[in-house]
């Protein structure tokens, strides 16, 4: 026998050792995907969880949602649990560039309805049953209805559409933004309630498109918290609390995935003083302290919900 065919022999016993059978290759592990839905027929809550309407003064409508952004998705075991001791799923990043800790915008966690915009390892969720979802929206993207009166010559232009970019986190440090196709510069913080609005004018004046910017005050924005009385939420913040349909319980042997669903109520979740009560969101191009002003953008509630697929 040749050297060559000792060495071909040798070569092929140690692959054989070192093969591993199929069956023995480990599988990807089950997984826990997140999912965004937002239901205009949710009901509209108020920030303790009780059924409310639009304030007497003002005026509200149901945005068409495009997307959303949250900072922190957390599974609460139960009411008395305190914000922060439930299981941290996930945590967005953050940013020291404007002063202060904030949201970065740049680095945010962006989802659309009924895709998964973030998924994590079923066997790191710690076994256990978990009765809420509290969820840290940052931000919100949408589009609303509203006119333009007093326009010099041409009088006023009625249910003319825009997109609306609406930051809802408890600060959000943004470099730029793009509602839809103009930018906004920024470069700095921007507290609960900073808002811009890419309009969307109907031909011919689209040509007068331009982007608005501005803030709703602080401490208005709805954050619905129905265990608020036994586990509460930092201040300023917009961690959403909603029961699960079904407790949601982890074993630990989980071999199919699951999937959470966060359905939103966003129920006339687009709020402004209407100054001249006529139900409508009216901008003055001319006695601009005429225009109604933007007070609350915050969602009216969530429900979690869990399957397998």
């Amino acid at each position: 026998m040749s050297k060559y065919t000792l060495l071909l022999l040798a070569i092929l016993t140690v692959a054989a050792c070192q093969r591993v059978d199929d069956d023995e290759i480990p599988a990807d592990g089950a997984k826990l995907h997140f999912r965004f839905q937002f239901d205009e027929n949710q009901e509209r809550l108020g920030n303790l969880g009780e059924p409310v309407t639009v304030p007497e003064g003002n005026a509200a409508q149901t945005p068409a949602f495009r997307r959303m952004s949250v900072h922190v998705l957390d599974l609460t075991p139960n009411q008395f649990t305190p914000y922060g001791e439930g299981f941290l799923v996930f945590k967005g990043d953050e940013t020291n560039a404007g002063g202060n800790t904030a949201i970065d915008f740049d680095q945010a966690l962006v989802g659309e309805e009924n895709e998964i915009f973030y998924s994590a390892d079923l066997n790191e969720i710690p076994p256990g049953t978990y009765e809420f979802a509290r969820v840290s929206v940052s931000y919100q993207l949408y589009d609303v209805k509203f006119n333009i009166r007093e326009v010099p010559v041409v009088g006023d232009l009625i249910q003319q559409s825009g997109t609306v970019a609406s930051f809802v986190g408890y600060n959000t440090y943004i470099t730029e933004l793009q509602p839809r196709e103009q930018t906004l510069s920024v470069m700095d913080d921007k507290l609960q309630g900073f808002w811009a609005l890419e309009l969307d004018l109907d031909p011919p004046y689209d040509a007068y498109n331009e982007l608005l910017s501005g803030e709703s005050p602080a401490g208005a924005t709805t954050v619905v918290n129905p265990i608020a009385t036994t586990s509460q939420i930092p201040a300023g913040s917009c961690v959403v609390t909603g029961k699960f349909a079904e407790p949601l319980v982890i074993t630990g042997a989980e071999t199919e995935d699951l999937f959470i669903d966060l359905s939103f109520s966003i129920n006339q979740s687009f709020e402004w003083e209407d100054q001249d009560d006529n139900g409508q969101l009216d901008f003055y191009l001319e006695n601009t302290n005429q225009s109604d002003k933007i007070v609350d953008m915050g969602l009216r509630g969530l429900i979690p919900s869990w399957k397998t697929e």
